[in-house]
């Protein structure tokens, strides 16, 4: 039986990437989280009450900003694979307190590789990162893994900053590495600061909607949302499959894979969707944050082919899922009241 670590097990993403794990496979899971205000045991209460399986899963309290000692390394055990999701992710406050996300996302990055690197019996460590490294996409860019980077704000820089120590520890320790980019991923029991739990509650109490827009408030920011379900799946594809080397001229050796959603929304449509969905009139306003606080880029864009070319593509897309998330929420409100 297979045994995997997860880092910010208790996060958003990671706790979809717990529950498919216990459902399409029978390996032993770890959730290592310090639970600060984005870790959340009761995201797995929900998961775990009614799964017959909940045995396989333990949980194990650090935080990466410290290095990991024997009794916790003893707490984990051996394992097969160590997917590394827990980050600091909130850009106003990164742009506030940029040190925090270097010790969230850089620190905690190299604690966490120096654990898996004495691992005599890893298979792959999976780094999971942001398309915000790429920075601003203008246009019909998308941005294909090996592009190059463009931090605009500390947390996309600090994400950057933990990929660079992963080539590191590859190119030094010859470490099994996979780097995951992925763009805006939605879902049940996202934290209600994210923009569209933030959405669906602002419709629901009348209150205003403010958009991010170019400069002559006309365009709305737009991204490719995608279901946490299938980034879950997307990770399980990775580490179940047999992926093919992608050569480098250059002589780069580390592995990265864009996760990207089927079809691109702008937040104004977006918001639109959600005012729909509950009939209730859409209040809102056009704001220009990124003339007034630069780090808030426009549009974010990424290529899917390689993981399309390697036989994965999205299950769902934005309109297949965005009621049932809706209603999911609203009929558990106290996901929108954290």
């Amino acid at each position: 039986m297979k045994r995997v670590l997860i880092t910010g097990g208790a996060g958003f993403i990671a706790h979809h990437v717990i529950n498919q794990i216990l459902n399409e496979t029978d390996w032993e899971i770890i959730s290592l989280d310090r639970l600060d205000f984005s870790g959340n045991l009761n995201r797995l209460q929900d998961i775990l009450k009614d799964n017959p399986e909940r045995k396989r899963v333990k949980i194990v309290h650090h935080d990466l900003k410290a290095e990991l000692n024997s009794m916790i390394e003893n707490l984990i055990g051996k394992v097969e694979y160590v997917l590394h999701l827990a980050a600091g992710s909130h850009v106003d406050r990164s742009i506030d307190y940029p040190l925090e996300f270097v010790m969230d996302n850089v620190v905690g990055t190299c604690n966490i590789l120096n654990f898996a690197r004495k691992q005599d019996r890893l298979e792959r460590f999976v780094y999971f990162s942001t398309d915000e490294v790429f920075g601003p996409a203008p246009g019909n860019i998308k941005y294909m893994e090996m592009d190059r980077y463009n931090s605009t704000n500390p947390y996309s820089a600090s994400k950057a900053g933990g990929e660079e120590l992963c080539v590191a520890f590859e190119n030094t320790y010859s470490m099994p590495m996979y780097i995951t980019h992925t763009m805006n991923v939605f879902g049940e029991r996202q934290h209600p600061e994210k923009y569209i739990p933030m959405c669906i509650r602002r419709v629901h109490h009348g209150e205003k909607i403010y958009i991010h827009s170019d400069r002559d408030k006309a365009t709305p920011g737009s991204r490719h949302y995608i279901d946490a379900n299938d980034v879950a799946d997307a990770l399980l594809f990775l580490l179940k499959s047999n992926v093919p080397t992608l050569k480098d001229d250059t002589g780069a050796r580390l592995q990265k894979f864009n996760f990207v959603g089927k079809e691109e929304i702008d937040n104004y449509k977006l918001a639109v969707t959600i005012s729909e969905i509950q009939n209730r009139p859409l209040v809102y306003e056009f704001v220009d944050f990124h003339s007034s606080r630069p780090g808030h880029d426009l549009r974010y864009a990424l290529d899917g082919s390689r993981m399309a070319n390697l036989g994965w593509t999205p299950k769902y897309s934005f309109t297949d899922r965005i009621e049932q998330v809706t209603n999911w929420y609203l009929n558990n409100n106290e996901w929108l009241n954290v």
